[in-house]
């Protein structure tokens, strides 16, 4: 029996959440990351924006980069909750790794479901 592949990995997502508190930290970590790598920084959100459940920033890299990008978020975040996920076209499937707590993403946005907060 043969395993289906794998989808290919195009790159990651990775979502800096913060609130009115952690603002400037987490701008700061973002705007940090995007001097040091090549990567794309998104908008800072100050309101919940598609599945985040909270205030957030993206972060957008290629796949090669995952291997300097996430340990050095894991030792830069300094509290914050790092959600980050890859590319492969299935956005449902592609929600899945978390630094820090764990928050409920709104992925019925992508099952076209009634709108319902699931935790990963």
């Amino acid at each position: 029996m043969t395993e289906p592949s794998a989808p290919s990995i195009t790159g990651y997502h990775a979502h800096v959440y913060f609130d009115a508190s952690t603002l400037a930290q987490a701008q700061a970590l973002c705007e940090e990351a995007a001097q040091r790598f090549a990567l794309s920084m998104g908008r800072v959100h100050q309101r919940p924006v598609g599945p985040h459940p909270d205030w957030s920033c993206q972060l957008a890299f290629d796949a090669p980069l995952f291997d300097q990008v996430i340990p050095w978020l894991a030792l830069h975040r300094a509290g914050l909750v790092v959600f980050i996920h890859p590319l492969t076209g299935d956005d449902l499937r592609d929600h899945a790794i978390w630094m820090g707590a764990v928050r409920p993403l709104k992925l019925s946005i992508f099952s076209g479901e009634p709108e319902a907060a699931v935790e990963q």
